[in-house]
């Protein structure tokens, strides 16, 4: 039986079917998101922490999954109260459990802010390249999505993200900061300044952090921004730096009455008691958790390193992956690290990559397998 193609999307006799099936006008012809999800030795292409979760963080969300099972019976915490207070210890910035919200990953609570502040009639900016679910998030909730413009070199000023924003009057606008491909953190400069921008139309300001945690020493959060900016979000995952990818825990930071909007919303006990506990076992033992992220910022930096030794231009990266350019034939390369068993992105980018910072093993099968493609000294064995 016909169904999908390898990278997950539907087969043409799917799409077919699907075209006969009485869906939205506005959803035809789109495509879900997917990476491709192959069966290869390195995975390196959807940013997870490949390090995986320490023995200890596992024993303890084992134990407190175990002791949730006693009242599976019954509804979770409709509030999740238990772990808004521990998000926000976590966070810090003075922040209260009233200023948490949480979802099923941080594309659940991104799509709740669609609900509540976009939809029919109402529009969200979002400045390519960047997160592509923000497109697909806009479609799903009935909002129509407006592609705003960043530099020749992907990056983005205040004073252009500004007049943008001054310009197009969007009911909401996602900044990814370190953005999703490029790595690239934005300065709290424009924040500040599409916030301001924002005024007038009362846009609602959503700073995705998901990647925060790999940011270099002294990097500035958005949360410090928070106080007397009721229409300013900082949306942050577990996903990432807390390898709990498969546990699907995203969260936000807010105005209280941010949350009082999205109750407006959110599905009835969306948040199941198994998750709840997860992630509150998991924020216990946090420093276990995050131990590897250190290690994953060494990985990230050699990369750059070293594929600037290949005369290639990766740019400058706060998270734990690498975007470069300089290729004459990305898919060419993609399918030559394929075949030697490493997956890496294609973001559909000309001339580029990404590359997500794994272990050391798997960082030095990549640059290596790079170098042979390209025909240049392997850097694993020239560094100095």
């Amino acid at each position: 039986m016909n169904s999908q193609t390898s990278s997950g999307q539907p087969s043409r006799e799917r799409i077919e079917r699907l075209d006969r099936l009485p869906v939205r006008e506005d959803l035809r012809g789109k495509h879900p998101y997917g990476a491709p999800q192959l069966d290869v030795p390195i995975l390196l292409n959807v940013n997870e922490n490949t390090h995986g979760v320490p023995a200890d963080a596992r024993k303890a969300i084992l134990q407190a999954v175990e002791d949730s099972l006693m009242d599976l019976n019954r509804y979770p915490d409709r509030e999740f109260t238990e772990l808004r207070r521990a998000l926000a210890a976590y966070l810090g910035h003075g922040l209260s459990a009233e200023n948490i919200w949480a979802g099923n990953g941080s594309n659940e609570v991104l799509q709740q802010i669609l609900q509540a502040f976009a939809g029919s009639g109402r529009t969200v900016l979002g400045f390519p390249p960047t997160y592509s679910m923000y497109p697909l998030l806009a479609s799903g909730t009935g909002t129509a999505y407006l592609s705003g413009q960043r530099s020749a070199d992907f990056t983005l000023t205040a004073d252009s993200a500004a007049e943008q924003v001054r310009r197009l009057s969007p009911h909401v606008v996602f900044l990814c900061s370190p953005n999703n491909p490029t790595g690239t953190a934005l300065g709290l400069d424009v924040v500040k300044a599409v916030y301001s921008a924002g005024e007038a139309s009362q846009t609602v300001v959503v700073v995705d952090e998901a990647y925060a945690e790999f940011a270099h020493d002294g990097a500035p959060s958005a949360l410090s921004l928070l106080p007397g900016r009721e229409r300013l979000i900082v949306t942050r995952t577990m996903s990432k730096a807390f390898a709990l990818a498969g546990a699907r825990l995203g969260y936000l930071a807010a105005a209280e009455e941010i949350s009082d909007a999205l109750r407006l919303v959110r599905l009835p006990y969306h948040l199941s008691a198994i998750t709840q506990a997860t992630a509150v076992a998991a924020l216990r033992n946090s420093d276990s958790l995050l131990a590897n992220v250190e290690a994953i910022k060494v990985q990230r930096d050699r990369i750059v390193q070293e594929l600037q030794r290949l005369g290639l231009d990766p740019a400058p990266s706060d998270s734990n992956f690498v975007f470069f350019g300089g290729l004459n034939d990305p898919q060419a390369v993609w399918a030559g690290l394929l075949a030697a068993g490493v997956l890496v992105r294609d973001v559909g980018i000309a001339g580029h990559l990404r590359v997500t910072a794994g272990t050391e093993a798997e960082t030095s099968a990549f640059l290596a397998e790079l170098a042979r493609l390209l025909g240049r000294q392997n850097p694993a064995v020239v560094l100095e």
